[in-house]
Protein backbone atom coordinates (compact mmCIF):
# COMPACT_ATOMS: atom_id res chain seq x y z
CA UNK A 1 0.00 0.00 0.00
CA UNK A 2 1.06 3.59 -0.64
CA UNK A 3 1.47 6.92 1.53
CA UNK A 4 -0.92 8.13 3.57
CA UNK A 5 -3.85 10.21 1.89
CA UNK A 6 -5.40 10.67 5.37
CA UNK A 7 -3.34 10.91 9.31
CA UNK A 8 -4.91 11.77 12.32
CA UNK A 9 -1.97 12.82 14.55
CA UNK A 10 -2.68 12.37 18.41
CA UNK A 11 -5.92 13.97 17.68
CA UNK A 12 -8.16 14.45 21.21
CA UNK A 13 -12.08 15.99 20.86
CA UNK A 14 -14.54 16.63 23.39
CA UNK A 15 -18.21 17.40 23.53
CA UNK A 16 -20.29 18.87 26.31
CA UNK A 17 -17.26 18.20 28.76
CA UNK A 18 -16.50 14.57 27.82
CA UNK A 19 -13.45 13.81 25.77
CA UNK A 20 -14.59 11.42 22.96
CA UNK A 21 -11.69 10.64 20.86
CA UNK A 22 -8.74 10.88 23.55
CA UNK A 23 -5.19 10.49 21.24
CA UNK A 24 -6.24 9.09 17.88
CA UNK A 25 -3.53 8.04 15.76
CA UNK A 26 -4.21 6.38 12.66
CA UNK A 27 -3.24 6.55 8.59
CA UNK A 28 -5.61 5.97 5.94
CA UNK A 29 -3.13 4.89 3.04
CA UNK A 30 -3.43 5.12 -0.93
CA UNK A 31 -5.26 2.25 -2.80
CA UNK A 32 -7.23 0.99 -0.11
CA UNK A 33 -9.97 0.51 1.97
CA UNK A 34 -9.90 0.96 5.56
CA UNK A 35 -12.26 -0.30 7.66
CA UNK A 36 -13.24 1.61 11.12
CA UNK A 37 -14.75 -0.36 13.60
CA UNK A 38 -16.07 -0.59 17.37
CA UNK A 39 -18.98 -0.48 19.76
CA UNK A 40 -21.43 2.40 19.48
CA UNK A 41 -19.99 5.53 21.14
CA UNK A 42 -16.21 4.73 20.17
CA UNK A 43 -15.72 8.15 18.09
CA UNK A 44 -15.71 6.19 14.46
CA UNK A 45 -18.40 8.96 13.12
CA UNK A 46 -16.49 11.52 14.53
CA UNK A 47 -13.20 10.34 13.19
CA UNK A 48 -14.35 10.85 9.89
CA UNK A 49 -15.94 14.37 10.86
CA UNK A 50 -12.61 15.67 11.81
CA UNK A 51 -11.07 14.30 8.12
CA UNK A 52 -13.00 16.77 6.12
CA UNK A 53 -13.30 19.62 9.52
CA UNK A 54 -16.94 19.15 10.27
CA UNK A 55 -15.43 19.27 13.22
CA UNK A 56 -11.95 20.58 14.63
CA UNK A 57 -9.99 18.80 16.68
CA UNK A 58 -9.26 20.04 20.43
CA UNK A 59 -5.36 19.10 20.07
CA UNK A 60 -3.64 16.83 17.75
CA UNK A 61 -3.63 17.51 13.64
CA UNK A 62 -5.29 15.68 10.86
CA UNK A 63 -3.17 15.73 7.83
CA UNK A 64 -4.80 15.43 4.09
CA UNK A 65 -1.84 14.31 1.51
CA UNK A 66 1.08 15.61 4.25
CA UNK A 67 -0.79 18.64 4.65
CA UNK A 68 -2.54 20.28 7.89
CA UNK A 69 -6.41 20.26 6.97
CA UNK A 70 -6.44 23.23 8.85
CA UNK A 71 -5.04 25.03 6.69
CA UNK A 72 -7.11 24.10 3.27
CA UNK A 73 -10.49 26.41 1.82
CA UNK A 74 -13.44 24.11 3.75
CA UNK A 75 -14.92 23.93 -0.38
CA UNK A 76 -11.39 23.03 -1.69
CA UNK A 77 -11.06 20.39 1.41
CA UNK A 78 -14.32 18.76 1.19
CA UNK A 79 -14.13 18.16 -3.13
CA UNK A 80 -10.98 16.58 -1.90
CA UNK A 81 -11.84 14.67 0.81
CA UNK A 82 -15.97 13.60 0.37
CA UNK A 83 -18.28 12.09 2.54
CA UNK A 84 -21.43 9.57 2.29
CA UNK A 85 -23.23 10.17 5.54
CA UNK A 86 -25.27 7.35 7.30
CA UNK A 87 -28.84 9.84 7.45
CA UNK A 88 -28.55 11.23 3.45
CA UNK A 89 -28.98 14.76 2.85
CA UNK A 90 -30.63 15.86 -0.37
CA UNK A 91 -30.75 19.23 -1.31
CA UNK A 92 -34.10 20.79 -2.63
CA UNK A 93 -34.75 19.91 -6.40
CA UNK A 94 -34.75 16.87 -8.82
CA UNK A 95 -32.01 14.61 -8.36
CA UNK A 96 -30.23 16.29 -11.67
CA UNK A 97 -29.96 19.30 -9.17
CA UNK A 98 -28.88 17.27 -6.46
CA UNK A 99 -25.99 15.83 -8.81
CA UNK A 100 -24.92 19.07 -10.30
CA UNK A 101 -24.25 20.23 -7.20
CA UNK A 102 -20.88 18.62 -7.42
CA UNK A 103 -20.46 18.51 -11.40
CA UNK A 104 -22.27 21.66 -12.51
CA UNK A 105 -21.37 21.20 -15.79
CA UNK A 106 -22.15 17.66 -16.07
CA UNK A 107 -24.56 16.34 -18.91
CA UNK A 108 -27.14 13.79 -18.50
CA UNK A 109 -24.95 11.06 -19.83
CA UNK A 110 -22.25 11.76 -17.11
CA UNK A 111 -25.16 11.81 -14.42
CA UNK A 112 -26.62 8.73 -15.62
CA UNK A 113 -23.63 6.82 -15.22
CA UNK A 114 -22.47 8.04 -11.70
CA UNK A 115 -25.97 6.86 -10.90
CA UNK A 116 -25.78 3.54 -12.64
CA UNK A 117 -22.39 2.86 -10.47
CA UNK A 118 -24.65 2.94 -7.28
CA UNK A 119 -27.06 0.83 -9.05
CA UNK A 120 -29.84 3.79 -9.39
CA UNK A 121 -31.98 3.97 -13.12
CA UNK A 122 -31.39 7.03 -15.29
CA UNK A 123 -34.75 7.82 -15.53
CA UNK A 124 -34.27 9.04 -11.81
CA UNK A 125 -32.97 12.37 -12.95
CA UNK A 126 -35.89 14.05 -12.88
CA UNK A 127 -36.96 12.68 -9.36
CA UNK A 128 -37.79 15.04 -6.62
CA UNK A 129 -34.85 14.07 -4.35
CA UNK A 130 -37.02 14.59 -1.35
CA UNK A 131 -39.22 11.90 -2.30
CA UNK A 132 -36.98 9.13 -2.53
CA UNK A 133 -36.39 6.03 -0.33
CA UNK A 134 -34.21 6.33 2.36
CA UNK A 135 -31.41 3.96 0.58
CA UNK A 136 -32.27 5.78 -2.70
CA UNK A 137 -31.40 8.84 -1.08
CA UNK A 138 -28.40 6.99 0.28
CA UNK A 139 -26.80 5.97 -3.10
CA UNK A 140 -27.81 9.49 -4.60
CA UNK A 141 -26.02 11.35 -1.74
CA UNK A 142 -22.98 8.89 -2.32
CA UNK A 143 -22.98 9.37 -6.05
CA UNK A 144 -23.21 12.93 -5.64
CA UNK A 145 -19.86 12.73 -3.74
CA UNK A 146 -17.84 10.72 -6.12
CA UNK A 147 -18.82 13.28 -8.81
CA UNK A 148 -16.70 15.55 -7.06
CA UNK A 149 -13.84 13.83 -7.98
CA UNK A 150 -12.52 12.81 -4.51
CA UNK A 151 -9.17 11.52 -3.65
CA UNK A 152 -10.34 9.99 -0.34
CA UNK A 153 -14.07 9.35 0.07
CA UNK A 154 -15.45 8.86 4.36
CA UNK A 155 -18.18 6.44 4.43
CA UNK A 156 -20.51 6.27 7.56
CA UNK A 157 -22.06 3.14 6.88
CA UNK A 158 -23.37 3.83 3.71
CA UNK A 159 -24.79 0.71 3.06
CA UNK A 160 -27.16 0.85 6.64
CA UNK A 161 -30.69 1.18 4.39
CA UNK A 162 -29.93 -1.00 1.75
CA UNK A 163 -31.06 -4.46 0.10
CA UNK A 164 -28.07 -7.29 -0.72
CA UNK A 165 -28.60 -6.13 -4.96
CA UNK A 166 -27.72 -2.39 -3.93
CA UNK A 167 -25.39 -2.83 -0.79
CA UNK A 168 -23.29 -5.37 -3.58
CA UNK A 169 -23.01 -2.29 -6.23
CA UNK A 170 -22.25 0.16 -3.27
CA UNK A 171 -19.37 -2.07 -2.24
CA UNK A 172 -18.39 -2.26 -6.37
CA UNK A 173 -18.44 0.97 -6.88
CA UNK A 174 -16.51 2.22 -3.83
CA UNK A 175 -13.35 -0.89 -4.90
CA UNK A 176 -13.57 0.78 -8.75
CA UNK A 177 -13.09 4.51 -7.09
CA UNK A 178 -9.74 3.08 -4.64
CA UNK A 179 -8.51 1.00 -7.51
CA UNK A 180 -7.95 4.12 -9.69
CA UNK A 181 -5.48 6.70 -9.12
CA UNK A 182 -4.22 6.05 -5.42
CA UNK A 183 -7.39 7.04 -4.31
CA UNK A 184 -8.60 5.93 -0.14
CA UNK A 185 -11.47 5.23 1.58
CA UNK A 186 -12.16 5.42 5.32
CA UNK A 187 -15.17 3.12 5.96
CA UNK A 188 -17.01 2.88 9.12
CA UNK A 189 -18.93 -0.52 9.73
CA UNK A 190 -20.35 -2.47 12.45
CA UNK A 191 -20.61 -5.86 9.79
CA UNK A 192 -18.06 -7.71 9.82
CA UNK A 193 -19.06 -9.54 7.10
CA UNK A 194 -18.63 -6.49 5.03
CA UNK A 195 -14.97 -5.55 5.85
CA UNK A 196 -14.17 -8.56 5.36
CA UNK A 197 -15.44 -8.08 1.68
CA UNK A 198 -14.45 -4.56 1.56
CA UNK A 199 -11.53 -3.77 3.61
CA UNK A 200 -8.00 -3.87 2.60
CA UNK A 201 -7.16 -3.36 6.76
CA UNK A 202 -9.16 -2.36 10.08
CA UNK A 203 -9.08 0.05 12.18
CA UNK A 204 -10.88 -0.43 15.82
CA UNK A 205 -11.53 2.16 18.11
CA UNK A 206 -12.38 1.74 21.91
CA UNK A 207 -13.25 3.75 24.84
CA UNK A 208 -11.68 6.83 22.27
CA UNK A 209 -8.55 5.34 21.49
CA UNK A 210 -6.85 2.93 18.72
CA UNK A 211 -6.41 -0.25 20.39
CA UNK A 212 -5.72 -2.51 17.26
CA UNK A 213 -5.43 -2.32 13.35
CA UNK A 214 -4.56 -5.41 10.85
CA UNK A 215 -6.29 -7.07 8.09
CA UNK A 216 -9.98 -6.73 7.62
Amino acid sequence: MSAPRLELDDVRWSRSGREILRGVTLAVPAGAVTCLRGASGSGKSTVLRLCNRLEVPDSGVVRCDGADVAGWAATDLRRRVGMAFQQPVPFAGTVRDNLRVAAPDAGDDALADALERVALPASMLGAEADRLSGGEAQRMCLARALLTGPAVLLLDEPTSALDEASRDAVEAAVAAFVARDDRAALWVTHDAAQAGRVGDRSVWLRDGRVHDRGPA
